[in-house]
């Protein structure tokens, strides 16, 4: 798995969490929801913290919790 894998399997697993969509955390987050569609579409190869940190604030949950999960230590480059 790769980061940009990770980070996506990480938003999948937030929403069911939290019972919201990408589209409700992002504009929450105050960020368009085409930057994390274009992530998980494949369009953007290299996430952006700015982006992952806006979905986390829409999603009400800090960095520390969006990354405090044991795959983001084993991803591949």
């Amino acid at each position: 798995m790769n980061i940009n894998d990770a980070i996506i399997k990480r938003i999948d697993e937030i929403c069911k969490e939290k019972g919201i969509n990408i589209c409700e955390a992002a504009l929450n987050g105050g960020k368009s929801p085409s930057a994390i569609y274009d992530l998980i579409k494949g369009r953007t190869k290299c996430s952006k913290v700015s982006t992952v940190k806006a979905f986390c604030q829409g999603a009400g949950i800090t960095l520390a919790e969006f990354f405090d999960k044991e795959y983001f230590n084993d991803y591949e480059e």
